[in-house]
């Protein structure tokens, strides 16, 4: 018989930003490949909505929700310890969740800003990887997902600090990776364009501007959430099991050249 790669039948995924958008969407994927997904926000009525609708689309009771806000400690190793308590081990990890409060350049940020930008989308994903690796270590596999973005590989007037934390979150991945390699354990980014989410869409909701950057885009067209599904479920499986240290993008090829 031919191996199923992309089965995920038993495996435990816990996700951060996944009531809505790209992270709901690449929670429903892992379900429909067999996966037992967490997922997290901050709003739990949002995420049981969230729960409710990726077990309606599976046909089974494969999604668990719990609260969290990335920015607190020990909400994430709440996150953690009610998964293996619901679930089981963590097989998978894919830390979604970001913030962006400020827009405007990088020398007038304010510190309050600054710092929460670094710790919600590079520390709160360092903190994640320490507290589920152990699991992974034990058995001599695991996956992790951070979500970047292609704005990490260029520089930007008004969300310049924002990109550096994403580009300080693919440092963090390579250096896990070559940690962890030796455990069996991977550890990739995901780097996305301008996606139709609601994080982004002071970037997209405006005609012209969408319209503009559509034609900078070689697919003619802004990403949709959606996207998002088949990649996560490549990461985690068996099917990208040598890849590991790599930071992916996933821009219509608006990023091609950088």
């Amino acid at each position: 018989m031919p191996q199923n790669l992309f089965d995920l039948t038993g495996k435990v995924a816990v996700l951060t930003g996944a009531s809505k958008g790209m992270g709901l969407h690449m929670a429903t994927a892992l379900a429909q490949h067999g996966a037992t997904v967490v997922i997290s926000a901050r709003k739990q009525h949002q995420l049981d909505a969230a729960a409710a609708q990726i077990n309606h689309a599976v046909g089974a009771d494969r999604a668990i929700a719990v609260t969290a806000n990335i920015g607190h400690k020990d909400q994430l190793q709440n996150l953690v310890d009610t998964t293996r308590a619901k679930a089981g081990p963590i097989d998978i990890v894919v830390g979604n969740a970001g913030v962006n409060p400020f827009y405007g350049p990088t020398s007038k940020i304010p510190d309050e800003a600054y710092t929460k930008t670094m710790a919600a989308n590079v520390q709160s994903n360092l903190w994640l990887a320490q507290m589920a690796v152990p699991d992974m270590i034990e058995k001599g596999a695991g996956s992790m997902m951070f979500t970047s973005s292609i704005g990490a590989f260029k520089a930007s007037v008004m969300l310049g600090t924002y990109g550096m934390s994403k580009l300080a979150l693919i440092g963090l991945v390579r250096n896990l990776a070559a940690e962890f390699g030796p455990k069996g354990i991977r550890f990739n980014a995901i780097c996305p364009g301008l996606v139709k989410t609601e994080f982004a869409r002071e970037l997209w909701d405006n005609p012209e501007v969408a319209e503009r950057i559509q034609n900078e885009i070689p697919l003619r067209r802004l990403g949709e959430p959606e996207d998002f599904e088949g990649l996560a479920v490549f990461l985690a499986s068996d099917a990208s099991r040598y890849m590991t240290g790599q930071a992916l993008t996933v821009c219509g090829g608006s990023n091609m050249w950088a």
